[in-house]
This record gives C-alpha cells, structure tokens and sequence, in this order.
C-alpha cells in the first residue's frame, strides 16, 4: 500500500510477475481519477491472469475498487473474453476507463447534475386506442 497524492493505493499480481511498469501505469492512471472527484478515500486494484487456454491466449483481468464517500465503485465484476486483454497493459486502460466513466456519474449525482424526472404520467384518455 502507498498513497498516491490523497489516495490510498493498494496494487495486486495474481498468477502473474510484479512488473515495476505495470504498478507504475496504475499509479499514474489512479492519480489521474483523483481530477475528476477530489474526495477518493482508497482504491485497490487487482490484475490477474483469467485463463491459461492454448487457443486465446493469455487473457487479463482487472478489478478496481474505489472506495468514496458513502460508497464503493467497482469495474471487472466479470471476466472479460475480449482480445485486447491479452495484453495487460491494455486491460488496465479498459478498466480505469470505465472507472472514470463511473465516477464522473457518481460526482455528477453528488453535486446534483443528473436530472431527476418526475414519473411518467400518461392518462388513459390520452393513449390512443387500438382497434381489436
């Protein structure tokens, strides 16, 4: 564990090398997050080698876990079958791209910005009749 600016960052390999670059890229990705939502508490990151099938390929998991106030956001629920996460690199990217994604919803919903509808409210005497 260390902390990246405020961030408290916890890095895993699992079934795969430490790599000094790949832990690097994750720091750097994780710092970045911290542009969109100032308040993050910690993140834990876990990269993982899903399968060892002779015909994919070696295939890349990563899951994030972001933990901010009053909640946690997670991406890499499920194991991906996507090619491009034959490289580990590229897994990464995905997923903290998806993570900023998720997190400029959740600051959006913080601050009030999403749109709240009213429920829809059709009357009966206005849907138009179908002829049976």
């Amino acid at each position: 564990m260390f902390c990246v600016g405020m961030l408290l960052l916890q890095v895993t390999f699992r079934d795969l090398p430490h790599s000094e670059a790949l832990e690097a890229l994750i720091r750097k990705k994780a710092a970045r997050l911290e542009h969109f939502y100032a308040r993050l508490l910690a993140c834990r990151v876990i990269v993982e080698e899903a399968h060892r099938h002779h015909r994919t390929g070696r295939l890349y998991h990563v899951r994030i876990d972001l933990t901010v106030p009053g909640g946690e956001l997670v991406v890499g629920r499920d194991v991906p079958y996507h090619h491009a996460h034959e490289d580990p690199y590229v897994a990464v990217r995905h997923a903290f791209d998806e993570m900023r994604r998720q997190l400029q919803d959740f600051a959006r919903r913080q601050r009030g910005y999403v749109k709240a509808h009213p429920a829809a409210r059709v009357r009966a005497s206005l849907r138009p009749r179908s002829r049976a």
